[in-house]
């Protein structure tokens, strides 16, 4: 989806409450496990956005998009779930300086 291409482009630049707003329209018209990847993709953007200011709000957001994601096949409409996720706990670990990556295949 060209969605996930522009929301790929927005996360490496660090723009991840753009990511949010980038997906949100998608994630609005679709359903089953495709809504729940988006959804969970808004959640680990909107984690990142949040633990530049409060650590603790974006570890919650991290726990919510975990419980969109878990069911999930390991790759899914092109992004490899698991690999994100392990990206995003990685960047919320280490702070900062870690710039995490957007799977695709």
């Amino acid at each position: 989806m060209p969605e996930y291409i522009e929301a790929q482009k927005l996360w490496q630049q660090g723009r991840f409450w753009e990511v949010h707003e980038a997906l949100e329209p998608l994630w609005l018209k679709l359903s089953g496990s495709d809504r729940e990847l988006t959804h969970g993709i808004i959640l680990l953007a909107a984690a990142l956005h949040k633990a530049r200011t409060n650590p603790r709000g974006g570890w919650r957001n991290f726990e919510k998009a975990l419980k969109h994601l878990e069911s999930l096949p390991e790759t899914h409409q092109g992004i490899r779930v698991g690999a994100l996720v392990e990206e995003v706990r990685r960047a919320l670990l280490q702070g900062t300086p870690y710039r995490p990556d957007f799977p695709l295949l």
